[in-house]
């Protein structure tokens, strides 16, 4: 199976089990580690585990593959290293905070059921960082020189 083919049917599974914000990041010409990044939430702990258990024994039923993982006993995000394909299972929270998305904001997203067809990715904008005035040493000595 190609990777573009294995990156479907990981997102394929992880949508079995009610996966959220589905993404499919095609790093075939920003990588040399992996073709693809499959990102998804989850909501709670055996929501993790169930969307990995569905990608994990199905691949491996099916097609013989078994990942190399990390992360299964946290529960707060799992890695599965097909080689050619690393599925990220985050819950929201930690996926937020990491926003692989915006690291990888230059590779575009694998359109489903699109025989390999890509379109750019968006990053999500952060927010703006407030800015706080500060005063320069010695403005007040000024002032007062001045009066």
């Amino acid at each position: 199976m190609d990777s573009t083919k294995l990156a479907e049917l990981c997102r394929e599974l992880a949508d079995n089990r009610k996966a959220e914000d589905l993404i499919v990041l095609d790093l075939r010409k920003l990588s040399s580690i992996t073709d693809y990044f499959v990102l998804c939430s989850g909501t709670s702990e055996p929501h993790l585990r169930a969307i990995v258990d569905e990608i994990t024994e199905t691949l491996a039923k099916d097609h013989g593959l078994k990942p190399r993982s990390e992360g299964i006993r946290s529960a707060s995000w799992v890695v599965l290293d097909y080689f050619d394909v690393l599925v990220h299972v985050m819950r929201k929270d930690v996926r937020e905070h990491y926003n692989l998305e915006s690291l990888w904001g230059d590779a575009p997203k694998l359109v489903p059921g699109g025989a390999g067809e890509t379109k750019p990715t968006e990053a999500k904008p952060k927010a703006a960082k407030k800015k706080t005035q500060t005063k320069k040493p010695g403005s007040r000595a000024k002032k007062v020189a001045e009066d």
